[in-house]
């Protein structure tokens, strides 16, 4: 017992930790290097690009005001678009069958036809009504407008790409409202709310974590859908109809064509980083940690770049 008790404790050999090595990750990052430095190359010295006239272009006054217009067109269709949508999401969740009738007519319709016909369709609709009127239905009639007057392109395509909206942005709402647990909806009837009570101040701000995302996707899909109006030579025009009436008169196809390439690039990042932000803040409740910020997670990278460490038990020698 005593020789024992003098006796040096016995130390563990020491490990070496050899990491996993990843050769597929190596062999794909090389490929998409490649794949990137032979476009940078095409891009910088293909000569077709013209990146002298996309810069001569880029800020013009021109070009400046039809990305205005293009915004312009994007608020007010995807305006109508969600209040529309949030009607026909209410009518479809109706007892009521003829109400909830209505809203599945109205949303397979304007998801049935395409956007572009639904475009020259409210372009030409003086042919079908040449005079609109206000009134009571089936009775007097208190003001009468000419079509032509009324519906001019911008109007067109801002009624056609809205009421179009509208019919998607209805499921994706519906969608939001079926995600929300029914006892909330007991609950809130249970304390006296009316069913629009119950939906304005309980459902739909729970929803708003389901219908953000989808939402944000439809308004950047919006966006670049605006482009369809120059179909109809709206004036002034939008960005593509601009880059078009420019290169109608200077035949530089390719280098206008990407000025409207990274004026839709520009726009869609700025909309994309807006919905990063409005997810992360109707999605507070539903995660535990919130995802980082861009800024958040370079700054992360930055300071924790080589201070990795790998630790290993019993290697570090402590209790010697």
């Amino acid at each position: 017992m005593a020789a024992s008790d003098t006796a040096e404790p016995v130390r563990p050999d020491e490990i070496k930790a050899i990491p996993v090595r990843h050769p597929g990750r190596w062999v794909a990052a090389a490929i998409v290097l490649v794949l990137a430095a032979a476009l940078a190359k095409s891009l910088a010295t293909n000569k077709r690009f013209e990146w002298g006239v996309v810069r001569q272009y880029f800020l013009t006054s021109q070009i400046l005001h039809s990305v205005l217009v293009t915004i312009e067109l994007t608020v007010l269709a995807m305006g109508i678009g969600i209040v529309l949508g949030v009607v026909l999401a209410v009518m479809r969740l109706s007892p009521n069958p003829l109400v909830s009738s209505a809203s599945w007519l109205y949303i397979w319709f304007f998801r049935g036809t395409p956007v572009l016909v639904q475009i020259l369709f409210w372009y030409n609709i003086s042919a079908l009504y040449p005079r609109l009127s206000l009134g009571i239905p089936f009775g007097p009639q208190f003001a009468h407008f000419s079509a032509n007057a009324v519906i001019k392109t911008f109007v067109a395509g801002m009624l056609a790409l809205g009421l179009n909206e509208g019919a998607y942005m209805a499921e994706i709402v519906r969608a939001g409202i079926i995600s929300v647990e029914e006892g909330q909806t007991e609950a809130a009837q249970s304390l006296g709310m009316t069913r629009l009570q119950t939906m304005g101040r309980i459902v739909l701000p729970q929803a708003m974590r389901v219908i953000i995302p989808p939402t944000g996707n439809e308004t950047i899909s919006m966006l670049k859908t605006t482009s369809l109006v120059s179909a109809i030579a709206l004036a002034p025009p939008e960005l593509l109809g601009a880059v078009q009436t420019v290169y109608d008169r200077t035949y530089q196809v390719i280098p206008l064509l990407l000025v409207a390439s990274i004026w839709y690039l520009i726009l869609t990042t700025v909309l994309t980083a807006g919905q990063f932000y409005l997810e992360r803040y109707f999605g507070r409740g539903a995660t535990r940690d919130l995802p980082e910020t861009p800024l958040q997670r370079l700054r992360r990278n930055v300071f924790s770049f080589g201070h990795a460490t790998v630790e290993v038990p019993g290697a570090s020698g402590e209790g010697r």
